[in-house]
């Protein structure tokens, strides 16, 4: 009468491969991270000899050390190539956006406003000529060589007795790390009238000591991340006045008709 083994009856797991023990058929064996079947009583014969031998589980491919590929505080991506790289960590209050190159990432200033510089002055200046005067200046340093800066500038002006309708005009200069001063948008005058970002004209049918405000805006290209220093200019045209007065209606006065106007410059670092 045959006698059968119980504990043979279903695949006995013998655990990692040993070259010196003797296995039955249905024994399994694990060898080089994948799982084989014994077919044919072996001793000896690796598990990479089919006669023996039958693959139960094959492994995967082995997986990238995530831990040793990457740098605290790195950000995982994959190269173009199908490898596994990190990003190190950006500077505060920078963000993560394609390269310019559009070939990978980096971490860079966001787009959008990133930071507002404002200048006044409310003393009042004077003209008795044709001729320039410089208001009031900022310096901002912008924070990637592709901003714009947006320069907001606004004066107010008047005139005292005499002459004929003075006209201004008023306009923005821009020095960069102390260096020559660039005139921006300084328009060809016209006639006797100035040119510029904003311009007006009093009538003398107005009387003297009457106010005139100046407002305009100017986009810059300026190119660079060092620090710029931006200056709001008043000209005017010598039309036969006798003095031009920016801040005030026409006088020095303080008396409290006399309105004081502050001149004011404000400049907007827009990154794009």
């Amino acid at each position: 009468m045959a006698t059968v083994n119980l504990g043979r009856i279903k695949p006995v797991f013998r655990g990692a491969y040993n070259n010196s023990t003797a296995y039955v058929v249905d024994d399994i064996v694990t060898s080089g991270n994948e799982t084989f079947i014994c077919i044919s009583a072996s001793t000896g014969n690796a598990t990479s000899n089919g006669t023996f031998w039958t693959k139960l589980a094959a492994k995967g491919a082995d997986g990238t050390d995530v831990a040793a590929t990457l740098a605290n505080k790195e950000i995982a991506f994959k190269t173009n190539a199908g490898a596994l790289d990190g990003i190190p960590i950006g500077a505060a209050g920078t963000a993560l956006k394609v390269n310019s190159g559009a070939t990978g990432y980096e971490f860079g200033t966001a787009g959008g406003l990133n930071q507002l510089v404002t200048a006044r002055d409310n003393t009042v200046k004077t003209r008795s000529s044709a001729g320039t005067i410089d208001l009031v200046s900022l310096t901002i340093t912008p924070s990637s060589t592709s901003s714009k800066i947006l320069l907001l500038m606004q004066c107010a002006w008047g005139y005292d007795a005499g002459g004929n309708s003075p006209n201004a005009s008023m306009f923005p200069k821009r020095a960069i790390s102390g260096g020559s001063t660039t005139t921006l948008s300084q328009e060809a005058a016209t006639g006797s009238s100035p040119g510029g970002v904003a311009a007006s004209e009093q009538k003398t049918a107005y009387g003297t000591e009457c106010i005139q405000m100046l407002g305009g805006h100017y986009v810059d290209s300026p190119n660079t991340t060092s620090a710029i220093t931006y200056t709001m200019v008043y000209r005017v045209e010598d039309c036969g006045v006798r003095t031009m007065y920016v801040g005030s209606p026409g006088s020095t006065n303080t008396a409290s008709w006399h309105t004081r106007v502050p001149h004011t410059i404000t400049a907007i670092e827009v990154v794009v």
